[in-house]
């Protein structure tokens, strides 16, 4: 408490810390503004691709990587309009929007999944379904009815087999088997009066009315599993082209942002540019600024404001490097005084008794040296401080050994 107050609240090492920290927090927020959609959890029960519960399509997308098929779940709304090319399999959501059939001019080849089953997800494991049921027909045909005025979903009993352009394959639905019948559709695989896959040629769509071929719970029969790579294959062009299966439909699509843009090819390397440019300026700026100084009087008082109002005109005029002979003089009336020498001395006798006062412990001159350095101005201001800083060590050192014989 004794020593002179500090002109700052916080010493550096916490404004260090607060530093640090707020850096780590903001780099904290963009990660989280851009990627927070892409940290959640996704394998939530739903009728999904990320689904591993009994309606999702986790397993119809692990079936077909463990088969060499070229697939991958697609979180991009534009996929839909404007892929480069694959078969898209669009799996609808129950109780979903289905004006996206007509608000979307899909790109062929798309393959719509119809929904059949709905479910209320486990509260403690909420990857699993506490239970299933169905989605009531009239409720799936009001939802229809908004794309497919006059389209009609059947439940019927599954027979042993069924005709298909790939051959005759059996089938396996749970309960029922769920059909549609609608005249503005073209049948491909018909099944009684209705129609278990069917073209749609305004919407150049492929419709699939019942999902138990596909989702988990129906995988689990080998015929259905057979049935579901049938029909990928009978839908596809080639054999390499891919597969994708859409996500965004059940809330995991995933925006182009422009921060996660910055941190992808080709842009990162303009951001890492930009972030050492801000790093550098915010150094220079704990370099420049210290702390805050005090409030002083707008017209100084005593002999430092004296000294500095003259120093300051002296480098206003320029006239800095002028100030060598002034200076040598100035010292040789000090220490000619401190150490009493006679005033009747002369120039050169006063040198010559400097000089038997001994030599600079650092360059090892003696004052007629320094003294002829001086006598001229300097070429520069830093050739005046390198011989001014000379001759006052010296003087120093001399004031100091002559107080130290005395006593």
């Amino acid at each position: 408490m004794s020593g002179p107050p500090s002109s700052s609240p916080f010493s550096a090492r916490v404004a260090a810390i607060l530093i640090t920290v707020a850096a780590i927090s903001f780099g904290a927020v963009l990660v989280m503004a851009g990627w927070a959609p892409e940290l959640r959890e996704r394998n939530r029960a739903g009728d999904h691709p990320y689904s591993t519960s009994a309606l999702g399509y986790n397993g119809f997308v692990r079936l077909l990587e463990d088969a060499g098929y070229p697939v991958k779940v697609s979180r991009l709304e534009s996929d839909l309009e404007s892929r480069g090319r694959g078969l898209m399999i669009v799996t609808l959501p129950a109780y979903g929007n289905f004006s996206v059939l007509d608000d979307r001019v899909f790109q062929p080849a798309t393959l719509v999944v119809l929904p059949k089953w709905t479910g209320r997800t486990d509260p403690v494991n909420a990857a699993r379904q506490a239970d299933t049921r169905f989605i009531e027909a009239r409720d799936l045909n009001d939802q229809l009815s908004v794309a497919y005025p006059d389209a009609e979903i059947l439940r019927v009993r599954a027979p042993d087999s069924i005709e298909t352009p790939f051959g005759a394959a059996p089938i396996k639905p749970d309960v029922r088997l769920q059909l549609i019948r609608d005249g503005s559709l073209e049948t491909i695989i018909a099944v009684g009066d209705g129609a278990l896959l069917a073209y749609d040629p305004a919407r150049s769509l492929y419709i699939l009315s019942d999902p138990d071929v596909f989702h988990t719970f129906g995988l689990a029969q080998r015929e259905n599993a057979r049935f579901a790579v049938q029909v990928v294959d009978f839908l596809r062009y080639d054999s390499n082209e891919p597969i994708l299966l859409d996500a965004t439909l059940h809330g995991f699509e995933r925006s182009e942002n422009l921060l996660k843009m910055m941190f992808s090819v080709p842009y990162i390397g303009v951001t890492l540019v930009a972030l050492a440019a801000a790093l550098l300026l915010g150094w220079a700026a704990t370099v420049r600024f210290g702390p805050p100084l005090a409030e002083a009087r707008a017209i100084a008082l005593g002999k430092q404001a004296l000294a500095d109002n003259s120093a300051g005109l002296v480098v206003m005029a320029r006239r800095e490097a002028r100030m060598a002979p002034g200076f040598l003089a100035l010292v040789r009336r000090r220490l000619a005084r401190e150490i009493g020498a006679p005033r009747t001395l002369t120039e050169a006798q006063v040198s010559g008794m400097f000089d038997r006062l001994g030599p600079d412990a650092d360059t090892g001159r003696v004052f007629s040296q320094m003294e002829a350095e001086l006598k001229e101005p300097a070429t520069s201001r830093d050739d005046l401080l390198t011989k001014t800083r000379a001759l006052y060590r010296w003087r120093k050192a001399i004031i100091r050994r002559t107080r130290h014989e005395r006593n």
